[in-house]
């Protein structure tokens, strides 16, 4: 527990007189700060997602965990909280220009740390920003890697969830019977793991096929 290594870290500078644990301290605080700032900003955008009222302390967090992990050399949670930063801009703001450099400085740290679950969060917002900017070849790409990256890990869910995009993208260019294919799959993977939410989202995305 983070909290009984503090402590024991301030009695060894308390008692002992041991300058070293002061320093340790602060690096594995700033440690625990950064995790908590970006766990507690992503529980806010869930509740905004929710239909709830936009927090003002959510994009500082992140912007705080961001500037935490980069000084603690942790690329990992770096390119986590770059993203929720960009997750923050694209969705809250609707401000593509300040997402976009966001998502691609995520990317390229998630792919060096070797975290695929957030380099599958990045390339499904970046499928999203290119599905809305027009770009819908682009968008299917990126939706379909973010895709296979959540099959590999077992994140059934979040397959599903790009498949909602995928479905939209394949009515728009006209591929009629794969939309239909990918709807199915898509609410049998909703219904396996209890995801209603996302399984209402197929059924709309369903509608816009043409008959």
């Amino acid at each position: 527990m983070w909290i009984e290594r503090a402590q024991e870290l301030y009695e060894r500078g308390t008692y002992a007189g041991d300058s070293a644990a002061l320093a340790t301290s602060d690096r594995e605080l700033d440690a625990v700060e950064a995790a908590l700032c970006l766990a507690r900003g992503r529980i806010m955008h869930v509740r905004l997602m929710q239909g709830g009222e936009a927090d003002p302390r959510e994009l500082p967090l992140f912007q705080r965990a961001t500037t935490l992990f980069r000084a603690l050399g942790d690329r990992r949670g770096e390119g986590e909280s770059s993203f929720w930063e960009g997750c923050f801009h694209q969705l809250v703001e609707g401000d593509l220009d300040r997402a976009a450099p966001l998502f691609e400085r995520a990317g390229e740290l998630a792919a060096e740390a070797g975290d695929l679950a957030t380099l599958a969060e990045v390339l499904r917002h970046q499928g999203i920003v290119a599905h809305r900017s027009g770009r819908l070849d682009e968008a299917r790409e990126r939706l379909t890697e973010s895709s296979r990256l959540r099959r590999e890990l077992g994140l059934l869910a979040g397959v599903a969830s790009n498949q909602v995009g995928l479905i939209r993208i394949a009515a728009a260019q006209g591929r009629h019977a794969e939309a239909l294919a990918l709807a199915d799959e898509a609410r049998a993977l909703a219904e396996s793991c209890g995801a209603d939410r996302i399984a209402v989202h197929v059924e709309e995305a369903r509608a816009t096929i043409p008959t």
